[in-house]
Parts: C-alpha cells; structure tokens; sequence
C-alpha cells in the first residue's frame, strides 16, 4: 500500500453534504476526504447513502446542501451538463451493472470515449486500449462482444474502459455484487494492483476483507451519517462505535447463535434418535 502525505490538500473534499429525495433524507451531514494516491472504502448496511455519495460526488445528484469538491472544481456549483461531463472526464465511474455498449466490440467499448471526448486519434486511442485490455487480462476478448463475456469479463472491460479516460480518480460502486462468486477475485484482483500503483480510489463494497486489505482509510456510514472513520487497521480491527462492531461481526461472518434446545430433534446430537429413510 502506497505511503500517503495526508497533510496536502484533498483531491475530493465533501462537507456537511446533506440529500433528500422528496421526504426522505438520505444524507444527512457528510464531511469525506480522498487525498491523491488513497484508496478510500465506504462501508455500511444496504440504504445508508453509500452510492448516493457516488453519485454526489460526479455531480449525478445534486445535494440541497453542503460542498462538494473534486480538485479546483466545485461540483456543487455546477449548473450546465456541459460542465459536469468536463468534471466526468476526469473521474472514472464503474457501476455495478458493466454498461458497456452490447452492439460494440470490447475494443470498440474501449475506444469510442477517448476518441469521441477527448479528441484523440484512432491509432493512439486503440494503441491504449489493447494495453489496458492487457492490464486487465482481458486483451484475448478485444474483438467479443459483450454478450459473449462473463460478468467478471464484463466487469474487468468496464475498469479498462473507465481508465482509458486518463482519470485522476475512480470510484467504483459495488462492482462485484452482481458477479458470480467465482469471479469476484478477477475484478478483486484488478482493482487490488490499481490501488498498489497508486491510482485514487474511493469504493463502496460489501467486500469487508477486501477493504480491509487495500483501503488506506475506511469510513462506516448508517442511516445517511458517518458513524466513524479512520485506517483500515483501526476500524476493522479496534472499531470505536457499537454499531461499526455489530456491523462487522456480521458481514465478517460472525452473526450470532441462537441458544441450543436440547430437546431440539434437528439438533446433530439428536439424530440417532430417529430412523431416516433416503
């Protein structure tokens, strides 16, 4: 894991950022920092905001208050599309569903953006592509198709297709929830080497020991607040909220038991009570 300077001025800066949709509030006072070469991971139950701040931070969602912002941008004073697709060149975003074009081929996938946006030539931006198609192991499917990928496939096209916009920060948004769990360690895997060459990285996941293992910082979010923050080492190791600790001792497989009826016929020790019939 990358050394961090966390004195230096934060890439991605949000203070007391407060969302609702129509009644219902789902940020309720978000202060997050991301300083360059971090990987920052959001943890928290399913509803607590964690993509919403995704979403806020890309200009996607416009907060009714608070600040957001990304270098010298700042996000929430944008008021043009034209403003927040220059924003959006300079932050990868991967979803969860891959996105990608289903009529084109990964390479075009791959090439369409930086050649469409930033004006770059075919052969420079098809050069980039195969080479980030190799950085995903993924340089073999350049000329599939989408429907001819596994969802890890899938997934490791999309990291490739957000890099090939020479981002200076990506987010990604629980990248593997919709992944077979045999190919969860493939994206794993390549999100794991970004952060080690230092590409900044905010994710939200359900992965804990993944997190645990590459983020620099970790923040735990509930009901639209951040509960605590802190290093990855401090939060999953000597969490200070009861609430971060119950949390983890169940998405870390520690769910609690129910008590043991001794009279229980289901009970292990129980069975060579009854004859089974299979």
């Amino acid at each position: 894991m990358p050394s961090i300077e966390t004195v230096a001025e934060p890439l991605v800066s949000l203070r007391d950022l407060h969302l609702s949709f129509g009644a219902n509030p789902v940020l309720k006072g978000i202060d997050l920092d991301v300083h360059r070469g971090q990987a920052v991971s959001i943890i928290g139950p399913s509803g607590s905001g964690k993509s919403t701040i995704l979403r806020c931070i890309t200009g996607l969602l416009q907060p009714q208050r608070g600040s957001i912002r990304v270098g010298a941008t700042e996000v929430h004073t944008l008021a043009k599309e034209a403003q927040r697709i220059e924003l959006r060149k300079r932050v990868g975003f991967v979803f969860q569903q891959y996105n990608l074009f289903p009529h084109l081929s990964v390479l075009e996938n791959l090439v369409i953006a930086p050649r469409k946006v930033l004006g770059r030539s075919r052969a420079e931006a098809e050069k980039e592509a195969r080479a980030l198609l190799a950085k995903v192991r993924m340089e073999h499917k350049a000329d599939a198709y989408p429907g001819q990928l596994s969802g890890g496939q899938q997934q490791r096209v999309a990291i490739a297709r957000a890099l090939a916009m020479r981002p200076e920060l990506i987010l990604f948004d629980e990248v593997t929830s919709a992944l077979d769990p045999e190919t969860v360690g493939e994206v794993l895997t390549v999100i794991r080497e970004l952060t080690e060459e230092g590409m900044t990285c905010v994710l939200v996941t359900h992965e804990m020991r993944f997190a645990e293992e590459i983020s620099d910082i970790v923040y735990f979010t509930e009901n639209g607040v951040i509960v605590e923050h802190g290093s990855a080492a401090q939060i999953f190791q000597h969490p200070s909220s009861e609430r971060t600790q119950e949390f983890l001792r169940h998405a870390l497989g520690d769910p609690g038991r129910r008590p043991a009826n001794a009279n229980d016929p289901y009970l292990l020790t129980n069975l060579s009570r009854y004859s089974l019939s299979v």
